[in-house]
């Protein structure tokens, strides 16, 4: 699991039947200070998330399945939570 910032919506006239009508959102990684950062990446939400929205990605095949309930779905990520808030204290 990762969190991150919804940056973007990605439009399609044919998609695959296993995304089930979902919205398929860009996600930037959130790093913090110092680390290099990840590339933007898409995910399948699940949540209603949208752009500016901080959210909680399952970056694991099997578990994002698990989410969609259906175990031969092609999919990788999914947002399966949006984030209040992030506080971090070293």
């Amino acid at each position: 699991m990762i969190i991150g910032k919804v940056v973007g919506t990605v439009v399609t006239t044919i998609s695959h039947p296993d995304y089930k009508n979902r919205k398929m959102l860009v996600v930037q990684p959130m790093m913090v200070e110092g680390e290099k950062p990840d590339e933007d990446f898409l995910a399948l939400d699940s949540t209603h998330a949208g752009i500016g929205d901080t959210v909680l990605v399952n970056r694991e095949g099997n578990g994002a399945r698990q989410v969609l309930n259906n175990p031969d779905a092609c999919v990788i990520s999914v947002i399966v939570g949006i984030v209040d808030s992030v506080s971090l204290e070293y």
